[in-house]
């Protein structure tokens, strides 16, 4: 019996010298790496689960950098068998009932999406299907950007896609000019990351039903059918515009969106003449899928009808390989990255006058 205790005694001194040690390694690397600003510890399993995934949303130099601060095991890409997002989405719901609360906060959204870090989002269970970059060009909008995000960010959440919402705004009072907004974002959104799949989104449209996905595929696709302020049913036929997903390979054949166009209406068509010079369809989820609902507003100031787009439409085939991405000049005045999108403020420039041809 003495031996025994003897033995028992001994082994929980060890334990106990284990644990010592153990500590004691802690606060060695603690004191080490304390002083090192680059990364604060968490106070809380919530915040270090946000903290990890800004991490990772940042690439992979910084996920290196996240093994080498010892909290690799946590990353969502550590494990070896981790499956890519089943399709579809076992989170979809359908047709979703949309509310616009006018006294809605951007503080309110930002608590409801708490995990989006710098307006991007990466499931964490599995790998997205598609890596995507929505593109909302914007001036003057600001409820329309605030119903908008409340509602896109969920949306898109639940359909587990790794995406990034960036807001091109233009800056000063000059005509407005979406398409070369657009132009802009997608080259601006490039340097942040190599994006599958791009979707030109207008501020004023919400998606009312989550099977809509906003992925993209085999051709360029539109993805509203019909709003409800044309009793759901397509605009025109040919009808290219509000909501469209393209990849970075069909974008860049047709060299994206002309440069011409400013004040509204044009650019859409011009864009889906361009994909028809590269023998590429438009495709379109199904009628009732492809739903959204449209943010009454009237027409702003500096965005008139441009009574200039049916010339402009009319010298697209000889003009499209010199007027688009190759010739999109711009000054960056601002890149901001709030919680829940990327804010990139520039300026366009103004019109220039038009050759007739």
């Amino acid at each position: 019996m003495g031996l025994c205790t003897a033995v028992f005694k001994f082994f929980r001194r060890g334990k106990c010298l284990l644990l010592l040690l153990l500590s004691i390694s802690v606060l060695a690397w603690v004191a080490t790496f304390g002083s090192d600003t680059v990364w604060e510890a968490p106070k809380s399993s919530e915040n270090l689960s946000k903290h990890v995934q800004y991490i990772i949303q940042k690439g992979e130099k910084d996920s290196k950098e996240a093994v080498s601060y010892g909290i690799s095991a946590l990353l969502p890409s550590s494990p070896p068998n981790r499956q890519h997002c089943p399709q579809p989405s076992p989170l979809l719901r359908g047709a979703i009932k949309l509310s616009f609360n006018p006294s809605l906060t951007l503080k309110e959204v930002e608590r409801e999406n708490n995990e989006v870090v710098e307006g991007q989002h990466h499931p964490m269970d599995c790998v997205a299907q598609q890596s995507v970059a929505i593109l909302i060009p914007h001036r003057n909008r600001e409820k329309h950007l605030l119903y908008l995000l409340h509602h896109l960010h969920p949306f898109l959440q639940r359909q587990q896609l790794h995406y990034a919402i960036y807001i091109i705004h233009q800056a000063g009072d000059v005509t407005f000019n979406r398409a070369k907004l657009l132009n802009v974002g997608y080259l601006e959104a490039l340097k942040d990351h190599s994006w599958d799949c791009f979707i030109f989104h207008d501020v004023d449209l919400v998606p009312e039903n989550d099977n809509n996905l906003y992925m993209c595929d085999q051709q360029p696709k539109h993805l509203v059918v019909g709003r409800n302020a044309t009793g759901y049913k397509l605009r025109y036929k040919g009808y290219f515009g509000g909501v469209t997903a393209m990849t970075k390979e069909q974008f860049s054949k047709v060299n994206g969106f002309s440069n011409t166009y400013w004040g509204w209406g044009g650019e859409d068509d011009d864009l889906r003449i361009r994909v028809e010079l590269q023998k590429m369809e438009i495709v379109r989820p199904a009628p009732e899928v492809a739903r959204y609902t449209m943010v009454f507003h009237k027409r702003d100031s500096g965005n008139e009808v441009n009574k200039d787009r049916m010339r402009l439409l009319g010298r697209t085939p000889r003009v499209w390989k010199k007027d688009g991405l190759n010739s999109c000049s711009y000054k960056v005045l601002s890149v901001e990255r709030p919680p829940l999108y990327i804010n990139i403020t520039v300026d366009i420039g103004r019109p220039l006058a038009q050759p007739q041809q």
